[in-house]
């Protein structure tokens, strides 16, 4: 660690949090001294949390008063994680439909944030000093997991409007003075990714963060113009908010010559899980309480996927108790090579709408339609959408190489999954946008239960 580094980490980025009025500091060493306690000690203390949270919010927050009593719900019996199956589920729905009834009646000031609708249904919501708090000090635990630190040289390939719109003088100070440089990932053109190239080769960061699809673009083009990126110090890539296939993984590696740690998690439901350097994706499981439901709403045994619903236990300002995150993942029960008692993610599979219908009813993740058009060598880009059960679109930005025969392909290799029946229509597009968010999105599904929803 260098001198610049240590001062930072130890100095200055915790005064920066103690005149925002965050305790992350005390947090990140308390994070961690209990990520080595053994998986049964962070069990009861999940569960001694998980009382006190409850107790809480049936307290402060009118929304879960009354719906503790119209349920007979006494939380002072919570003994353990388990017991929070006898509360319903949340959605998105049912949070906006509760609207300020969700806000702790002392809550004070609280941020509004909100999701950017990737899956249709965009969510205002309100987050606290406990809840930024914890993020904090839940991120800096995974970054130092990989021996770097707040301080050391980063790039950071974003393209969410929040961070965008939000640099102001203080912000680019602050930025300047942690040394990292962020790079408006939005839009990928190829002079946008010209200039994010020649200024990680500038920067030399110990350290990478963004988007998979957008960091696998930023190497793509490094190896398409013979960019060496392998030999500027990276020690890690961190990726977030998308799903990272297997070729992300690879290609990342490959060009920045590091290995990449994933990391799960949103606005909406806090700093989930990330990736530790034994490859284990360890829950941020002090503070939040992971379930995986089946498509009944009951708890799937681990092993199985299932949807991931989250409980938060640092938002008693504006909590959300099971709230379904709309992604699919599996529960590991194994322990990892690392030592640290957290539990562990086995799969996160994408969001529910990465999921695509037969026309026989089958449903499977994308990625069974997604590698055919990703071998074709004329293919740069492309989105899959499937509008029906029997019409899916292909969006596709193709250079030269790419053929009628290459159409044929799509068309056979998609059939043969989804049924002989399916119309498969392939436009050839200039470009594809990203989501409002700045993700890129490889499938999205209209297509629930074998029928098309509106869009």
């Amino acid at each position: 660690m260098s001198l610049y580094t240590r001062l930072v980490s130890s100095a200055l980025f915790p005064l920066h949090e103690r005149m925002k009025g965050h305790a992350s500091v005390q947090l990140r060493r308390e994070l961690e001294r209990t990520q080595w306690l053994g998986r049964d000690e962070i069990g009861r203390l999940q569960g001694d949390r998980l009382r006190r949270f409850l107790e809480e919010i049936g307290r402060r927050v009118p929304y879960y008063r009354d719906m503790f009593a119209r349920i007979g719900f006494d939380p002072r019996a919570v003994r353990s994680a388990a017991d929070l199956a006898a509360l319903p589920l949340l959605d998105k729905r049912t949070i906006r439909a509760a609207g300020d009834s969700l806000r702790a009646v002392d809550a004070g000031k609280l941020s509004r944030y909100n999701t950017g609708g990737s899956s249709g249904e965009p969510l205002v919501f309100y987050i606290g000093k406990g809840r930024r708090t914890h993020d904090v000090a839940a991120k800096w635990r995974a970054t130092r997991w990989w021996g770097v630190d707040i301080g050391d040289r980063e790039i950071v390939a974003w393209g969410s409007p929040i961070e965008l719109g939000a640099q102001d003088w203080m912000r680019l100070s602050r930025d300047r003075l942690l040394r990292s440089t962020l790079l408006p990932a939005f839009e990928m053109s190829a002079a946008n990714l010209d200039r994010f190239v020649d200024e990680i080769v500038r920067v030399r960061p110990a350290m990478v963060f963004g988007y998979p699809s957008s960091l696998a673009m930023i190497a793509a083009h490094a190896k398409q113009r013979r960019v060496d990126l392998s030999h500027l110090g990276v020690k890690v890539a961190f990726v977030t908010s998308e799903r990272l296939y297997d070729h992300q993984r690879e290609s990342i590696s490959s060009v920045f010559g590091s290995p990449v740690a994933n990391g799960y998690g949103g606005r909406d439901a806090g700093f989930i899980a990330h990736e530790c350097p034994h490859g284990g994706m360890h829950l941020s499981a002090e503070h939040i309480v992971v379930e995986i439901v089946d498509g009944e709403g009951q708890p799937a045994p681990t092993g199985a996927a299932g949807e991931i619903v989250v409980t938060h236990m640092a938002t008693a300002d504006f909590p959300f108790v099971r709230y379904r995150t709309g992604d699919i993942g599996i529960l590991d029960g194994a322990a990892c090579p690392c030592g640290r008692g957290l539990p562990m993610l086995k799969e996160i599979q994408g969001r529910s709408t990465d999921f695509v219908v037969a026309e026989d009813g089958t449903v499977m993740h994308g990625l069974a339609l997604i590698y055919t058009i990703r071998d074709l060598p004329g293919v740069e880009r492309f989105r899959i959408v499937q509008h029906a059960v029997d019409n899916v679109e292909v969006e596709v930005v193709a250079n030269a190489s790419f053929h009628r025969d290459d159409e044929q392909t799509i068309r056979e290799s998609f059939r043969k999954r989804l049924g002989a029946g399916v119309r498969v229509d392939i436009s050839k597009v200039l470009d594809i946008a990203p989501e409002k968010s700045g993700k890129y999105r490889y499938v999205v599904s209209h297509v629930v239960n074998g029928r098309a929803t509106t869009h």
